[in-house]
C-alpha cells in the first residue's frame, strides 16, 4: 500500500467513534467529548468513508457496532494508545523526571501493594506525573494491549496478550477465608463470587471445578464486597492473602481449608519490551524499594523478537511460575530513550 492509498484518518474520528461505540448514543458521546452531537456525526460519517464500510448501525434509538465496527474498534483504540504512549515517551525523553508514567492495576494490587510504593515514588519523582486506572484483570490487560498502559500490576499475563515482558515479580498467596462463626461444608456452603473478568473469579470456578464441587454461588462484584461478606457471615471467599492479612491477625477472618489451597498467584510488573524512560523509573522503584518485595526475574537477555504469549520468565523463577516455553527471561531495561 502506498502513503497515498491510506485513509487520512484523524485523531478525532477515531475519539468520536470509539466514545459513541462505548456510549451507544451520539448524544452522550457529544456530552463526553464535549462537543456537539453534529460533529461528532461528521466525524464518524467520515471515518466510515474513509474505511470504506459504515462503522455504526442503528439500535433502537440509540446505535452500536456494526459488525466491521466491532473488527476496527480494537485498531482504533490501539492507534490513540499508541499516539498517547509515544507522546509521553518523547516527552520524556529528555528528562524522564518531567515524564508521565501510566499503570494499569487490578483492585486488590491497587488497593494492597501499590498505595505505599506510589507514595515512595513520588516522594523521589515529585515531577513525574502518574495516571492509575484500577479495573479488572481482564480490563487491564485489554488497556495493556491498546498501548493505554505501560506498566501493569496483576496476575500472569493470559495467553493473546502480545509484547509482554514481566519486569518484576511478588509474593502472592490466595487462601479460602471465613467468618470464624460460620460453619463450613466445602459442597453446600455459599462461595462469594467476583465480578465478570476477574482473574481470582477465574480461578476459583476452575478449583470448584476440580473438586468436583458444585456449592451455591452468590455474586458480591468486587474484591471489598467479597471480603466484607465473608467478615458478615455471607460465606467462604477466595481472596489475595495480601488483602486480608490484617483481618486474619484480628480473627475477624479464618483459613478455610480446601484442597489445592493456598495457590500461588504472585503479582506481575509487566511493561512492554519498548518501555519508556519515565515507566522505566516506576519499575526500577519498585522492584528495589525495600517495600516492595518485589524481585527481578533472573536469567540472561533473550534474542530480539523473543516472546510468549504469557510474558517472560528468568530460569531462577519456580517451575510453577513458568512453562518450559516460558523460561526466557525479560531483557534488561533500556537506559536510553524508549
Amino acid at each position: 500500500m502506498t502513503s497515498s492509498s491510506i485513509p487520512a484518518v484523524t485523531v478525532a474520528q477515531l475519539r468520536s467513534f470509539l466514545t459513541v461505540a462505548g456510549t451507544g448514543s451520539v448524544r452522550d458521546a457529544a456530552a463526553n467529548l464535549v462537543v456537539t452531537e453534529s460533529a461528532v456525526s461528521a466525524a464518524v460519517s467520515a471515518l466510515s468513508r474513509q474505511v470504506g464500510v459504515a462503522l455504526l448501525e442503528r439500535d433502537g434509538r440509540g446505535v452500536r457496532c456494526s459488525a466491521a465496527g466491532v473488527i476496527f474498534a480494537p485498531y482504533a483504540r490501539r492507534v490513540l494508545g499508541l499516539l498517547a504512549e509515544g507522546s509521553a515517551a518523547a516527552a520524556g525523553g529528555a528528562d524522564p523526571e518531567q515524564g508521565t508514567v501510566r499503570i494499569a492495576a487490578v483492585t486488590t494490587a491497587a488497593e494492597q501493594v501499590l498505595p505505599q510504593l506510589l507514595a515512595g515514588f513520588r516522594a523521589e519523582h515529585p515531577q513525574v506525573t502518574v495516571h492509575l486506572e484500577v479495573s479488572d484483570s481482564r480490563s487491564a490487560w485489554t488497556a495493556f494491549s491498546a498501548h493505554e498502559a505501560d506498566v501493569v500490576l496483576a496476575g500472569r499475563p493470559p495467553a493473546g496478550v502480545d509484547d509482554a515482558v514481566t519486569r518484576g515479580l511478588r509474593r502472592n498467596r490466595l487462601l479460602a477465608v471465613a467468618a470464624p462463626h460460620v460453619e463450613v461444608d466445602l459442597a453446600r456452603s455459599t462461595w462469594l463470587v467476583r465480578e465478570l473478568g476477574s482473574g481470582t473469579r477465574v480461578t476459583m470456578e476452575d478449583l470448584l471445578e476440580s473438586q468436583g464441587l458444585r456449592p451455591p454461588l452468590l455474586h458480591m462484584g468486587s474484591s471489598g464486597a467479597v471480603i466484607a461478606g465473608a467478615v458478615a457471615g455471607l460465606g467462604i471467599a477466595l481472596v489475595s492473602e495480601d488483602a486480608v492479612h490484617l483481618l486474619l491477625a484480628e480473627s475477624a477472618l479464618r483459613i478455610v481449608r480446601v484442597p489445592d489451597l493456598p495457590l500461588v498467584r504472585p503479582w506481575h510488573l509487566v511493561s512492554h519490551e519498548a518501555c519508556p524512560r519515565t515507566a522505566q523509573l516506576f519499575v526500577r522503584h519498585l522492584i528495589t524499594s525495600p517495600d516492595g518485595h518485589f524481585r527481578a526475574p533472573r536469567g540472561a537477555a533473550p534474542s530480539p523478537g523473543r516472546s510468549t504469549p504469557r510474558g517472560r520468565y528468568g530460569p531462577g523463577d519456580p517451575p510453577s511460575l513458568r512453562t518450559a516455553q516460558e523460561s526466557r527471561a525479560a531483557p534488561p531495561l533500556p537506559h536510553g530513550n524508549s
